[in-house]
């Protein structure tokens, strides 16, 4: 069985929130100032999180560089 990827969006915050494992680490900033990446202690992305991610949605495509 593969890898499962949890997805929790927080309507209220207007926050999304990916994991593609579910492991400790910490969020750091991207190059677009919504966007943070979670990484383990050796730097692998293990998820990433949006902040207002309803005011993204004129920007077409979202594009993140990681």
């Amino acid at each position: 069985m593969g890898k499962r990827i949890s997805i929790w969006y927080d309507p209220e915050g207007d926050f999304l929130e990916v994991l593609f494992e579910r492991k400790e680490g910490y969020f750091r900033k991207t190059k677009n100032d919504a966007v943070m990446e979670k990484v383990d202690k050796e730097g692998n992305v293990i998820g990433f999180s949006i902040l207002k991610i309803s005011a993204l949605r004129t920007q077409k495509p979202l594009a993140i560089n990681l």
